[in-house]
């Protein structure tokens, strides 16, 4: 069901393209199968085009029926840049011209399957509405510059900016759309000009689920794959709704419930997930602990619970039984609204139906309490014996295409790549694989005491803008900020935004598509007048399909994009830019000391990306980036015929263009994969699995937190070790020590000694550690330990429900407060237990008595820039929309398709379309997150660069969200934001 469009509410409008192009269009566009469809890439998705497009269609029907004379014709196989599933495309260039693709049907991952974004994608390199040209905002105005003006102008007002107040008080918000070569090379850049002042999406997508999920066994990541779910008997959804966010990983579970799979889906709102569910369970939002608990009373009433896996496997699963049951079911009921009777019907559905399988998304970590729900669902399985077996684990889903690669090794405020860390080891590990003096990146900081200290995150830049100075723990204030490759309406607070980008005195924005930021940046509220004193600047970055370079999926497989076509317009690509901008700031010999640099747009040297993925492979030891080379991947981006779509395992063959031998490999080589590509490790497509050999991707529970706490062995118990294993019982992580100890020193190479020597697994860069434990003793690297059910560092050990900081329900407040305030967390004050409690004084839950919630839509992506400028999906859903419930909505006398105010405590008011539906309940709100463009009710066209505005736009939900960030990882609180609901008077 779509949003009504302009005119009567259940009518479809006319469009908001030509009408003149319909007989054009007509002759270009006959009538086509569902392949032809495909092939042409979108086209005949809307019904209309913009001009601009006519000669593509006409050379897509050249290309198709019969190349023109002398026209080159190449196909070229990339990843979709939209959601994390890794849909792989073939995109047919006809003279350097992108005409049409298909998606590969030989693909594991996609199944020769698209969304409506993955049809669309060509648009997104071919666009029209592009940032073409370097811009600088000039009284109010955006004014075309050339690349040598804007360059200079930028480097030197950073230069400024750190001699007048440090390195720190510049921030830099790197992109989950670079590829993985790109994330670590900005976290290097970064690290060169002197501060941990960096992040990028993942901090408000799933930080919770890296801290929540790392902390309880060991890697904050997916553990088993899309394809793996075929094997689940039960599947359970909570705060996931896939088949909007994710379509294509759909076909997995669809797969999986054609053989009698049961599907089970948790989210406050009815989804279209929800449409293909055995059983939906509608929640309050911010109730999922109550809710797991609640079937974990269940179980563990039943003795349903894996009672020799958890003796076996698990550390402190007593102390969280102790909590569970408190949760009875009139508790249960009181803090999420679901009976008892829907609750252990779930809960016997996932026991009953093993192997079984939890997926969760944004709707679960997105709370200020958010590592809890994301440690409670872990909990779940680890009760249940489902970790570590094929068709269990815990399938995570991310958002953007490479938001796990760049999680994995871009730019974190407090870890180098393959999460290191900034300890004084951490720092001299990769200033080796540099090829950097350590002392010299030292010197780049304020201090070692900063260069040591993690950074403020995307979530709070705001507040190191406009916080009081005193109250910061860094020297001085952000003044400089850069925006590469990121969208700000994906962040809460939008009325706090914009005092922060008018205070500051330098903005750059580097993407393909100048985002909202552009917008907001040029934007005047009621005649103010911007900083006088501030520069801002638009540099126009390639896409990901004007490059090469691995992208990493949401199930930790890596993929190679070749590059498509050359970059249009005057784009560069974002190595080149972090070259050029290195070498006017001062490093630019020391950023690619290692890498290989090759003639790129107009003969300018950039680095290679072959290269630096080496670079990565080198040094990224401790979640396995070292096995998966160029060579290798490409080799797999060649065969994926070769690949079970069930195992993702290679079932036998070779590379025919240069005889390598797949057989064994997982597709994409998801990490870990170990030791140098000689090793040949195939990848691990299931985490933690002591079925498998460590040779054949098996593995244990990572050994990182000691081997005793209170006198309790952490490590697993005897008999529980990786098939043919040389250890029968659980081991700490191995170093020179232990391997001397064992008396495994003399299975190292001379050479491996030399390099081994004072190193532990992870530092040895020789990888003679890796081989000898994975190869000769059959042993993991990282230890064979229990997952922890108990998390003694962080703020709940035990993971506890608390109510979210803007809630309906006061009596609930009392019951389950929040944290207390903190004074310096991650650089900044963050406050909890005074905002709760002075909500609750103030009533706001009488004067906002809905709450609020946002999510995705399956036609746009993120922040929305990109999608909303591509006029086959535009054409889709024109209009920022809010779900009201049949029953608020009469109480308020608003009507299907009219306009209203949605109004929350922030003061926002943003002026959206009502969708009346029974998808929410009567106390619930939703909105989507991928619009901007409209600033509360006001077009904000005006301020767009020329020709560079998305062709739809409207109210973004998080100008109105609250304040609210979660106790570990300052994930903000997007999914209670509390408001009011009002019909729309001019």
């Amino acid at each position: 069901m779509l949003l009504t469009r302009k005119g009567q509410p259940g009518q479809r409008s006319p469009n908001r393209f030509s009408a003149s192009l319909a007989e054009s269009l007509s002759r270009a566009l006959p009538t086509m199968d569902r392949r032809t469809f495909l092939k042409r890439s979108g086209i005949g998705i809307a019904g209309g085009v913009a001009i601009s497009q006519l000669n593509l269609i006409e050379k897509a029907r050249a290309a198709e029926d019969k190349p023109a004379a002398g026209a080159k014709v190449e196909v070229r196989r990339t990843v979709c840049t939209h959601c994390s599933v890794g849909c792989a495309v073939d995109a047919v260039v006809e003279n350097g011209v992108w005409t049409r693709q298909e998606p590969v049907f030989d693909s594991p991952i996609n199944l020769g399957a698209h969304c409506a974004k993955g049809a669309a994608l060509r648009e997104h390199g071919h666009g029209e509405y592009r940032l073409k040209y370097p811009m600088k905002l000039v009284n109010g105005k955006y004014q075309r510059i050339n690349w040598d003006e804007a360059l200079n102008e930028i480097s030197a007002r950073m230069l400024d900016i750190r001699k007048a107040s440090g390195p720190d008080a510049m921030f830099f918000i790197g992109s989950s759309k670079h590829n993985n070569e790109q994330a670590a090379l900005l976290r290097k850049w970064v690290s060169f000009f002197g501060t941990n002042n960096t992040d990028h999406q993942a901090r408000i997508c799933h930080s919770t689920t890296v801290a929540g999920v790392a902390n309880t066994w060991g890697y904050g990541a997916m553990t088993n794959s899309y394809n793996d779910m075929q094997n689940a008997k039960a599947i359970m959804y909570i705060g996931s709704n896939a088949a909007e966010a994710h379509p294509v990983s759909m076909l997995h579970m669809l797969h999986a419930k054609e053989n009698g799979t049961r599907v089970i889906v948790v989210d406050p709102r009815y989804t279209r997930t929800a449409a293909k569910s055995d059983q939906y369970v509608r929640i309050r939002s911010g109730s999922d602990i109550p809710y797991l608990y609640g079937m974990l009373y269940h179980i563990f009433q039943n003795g349903w619970e894996d009672k020799k896996y958890i003796n076996d496997r698990v550390y402190g699963m007593d102390k969280v039984r102790e909590e569970v049951m408190k949760w009875t079911p009139d508790k249960v009921q009181e803090a999420c609204g679901v009976p008892e009777a829907e609750v252990r019907q779930a809960a016997e559905t996932m026991a009953k139906n093993k192997p079984s399988t939890v997926v969760w998304c944004m709707g679960q970590t997105q709370h200020t309490i958010g590592n809890a729900m994301v440690r409670a669902s872990c909990i779940l399985q680890l009760a249940l014996g489902n970790v570590g077996i094929s068709g269990g684990g815990t399938n995570i889903f991310r958002g953007h295409d490479n938001v796990q690669g760049a999680t994995d090794v871009g730019p974190n405020p407090d870890s180098l790549p393959g999460y290191y860390g900034l300890s004084t080891g951490a720092w001299k590990h990769w200033a080796t694989v540099w090829g950097v003096d350590y002392e010299w990146i030292k010197k780049q900081y304020a201090s070692q005491a900063m260069m040591e200290k993690s950074g403020t995150t995307v979530s709070r830049w705001v507040d190191a803008v406009l916080e009081k100075n005193e109250l910061i723990d860094q020297d001085q204030n952000v003044r400089g900020l850069v925006f590469w490759g990121h969208a700000p309406n994906s962040q809460t607070r939008g009325l706090d935004m914009k005092k922060a980008l008018d205070k500051l005195d330098l903005l750059v924005v580097i993407d393909p598509y100048p985002s909202a930021t552009a917008a907001m940046a040029a934007m005047t509220v009621d005649g103010q007048q911007l900083n006088p004193n501030r520069a801002v600047y638009l540099l126009p970055a390639a896409t990901q399909f004007e490059t090469a370079g691995s992208v990493t999926a949401s199930n930790r497989s890596l993929q190679w994009r070749e590059k498509v076509i050359e970059p249009l317009f005057e784009s560069r690509t974002d190595q080149m830019i972090m070259y050029q901008l290195a070498e006017k700031l001062g490093f630019g010999k020391e950023l690619v000391a290692k890498l290989k640099l090759v003639p790129g747009k107009g003969g300018m040297m950039e680095p290679e990306p072959e290269s630096m993925l080496r670079e990565i492979n080198r040094g990224t030891w401790t979640i396995g980036y070292t096995g998966q080379s160029p060579e290798r991947l490409k080799a797999h981006m060649r065969n994926m015929h070769l690949f079970d779509v069930k195992t993702l395992k290679c079932k036998g063959g070779k590379d025919p263009a240069t005889g390598y031998d797949l057989t064994g490999d997982y597709f994409g080589l998801p990490w870990p994969c170990y030791g140098t590509p000689e090793l040949k490790h195939p990848g691990s497509a299931n985490l933690y699995d002591t079925t498998k050999h460590v040779m054949d991707g098996g593995g244990c529970f990572r050994a990182n937190f000691g081997v005793e706490r209170d006198g309790v062995n952490l490590l697993a118990e005897d008999g529980v070790h990786s098939v043919g294993s040389d250890i029968t019982t659980g081991y700490p992580e191995f170093d020179h020590i232990l391997l001397k100890k064992l008396g495994w020193w003399d299975d190292l190479t001379e050479e491996e000694k030399k390099a081994a020597e004072g190193k532990n697994w992870k530092t040895d860069l020789s990888g003679g550690i890796q081989r000898v434990c994975l190869k000769v003793h059959g042993v993991h690297p990282f230890g064979n330990a229990k997952a922890r059910a108990l998390v003694w560092n962080f703020p709940d050990p035990v993971p506890l429900h608390r109510e979210p900081l803007y809630s309906t329900k006061p009596d609930l407040v009392a019951k389950y407060p929040t944290h207390d305030d903190k004074m310096a967390f991650w650089r900044l004050p963050t406050l909890y237990k005074s905002v709760q409690q002075k909500n609750v004084e103030a009533k706001l839950y009488e004067k906002f008595p809905i709450i609020l919630t946002s999510g995705r839509l399956v036609e746009y992506e993120g922040g929305g820039e990109e999608t909303r400028s591509n006029p086959w999906l535009a054409e889709l859903q024109q209009d920022s929309f809010v779900e009201i419930n049949p029953q608020a909505a009469s109480q308020r006398g608003i009507r299907n398709g009219e306009y209203v105010v949605v109004s929350t405590p922030t003061g926002a008011r943003l002026k959206v379309k009502a969708l009346v539906t029974p998808r929410v309940g009567p106390d619930t709100a939703f909105m989507p997150f991928h619009f901007s463009g409209w600033w509360q009710g006001k077009d904000l066209l005006p301020f767009y660069p020329e020709g560079a505005a998305p062709v739809v736009r409207g109210e973004a939900v998080n100008t109105a969200t609250t304040y609210g960030y979660d106790s570990v990882t300052m994930m903000q609180e997007t999914k209670t934001t509390i408001c009011n609901i009002e019909r729309f008077t001019a």
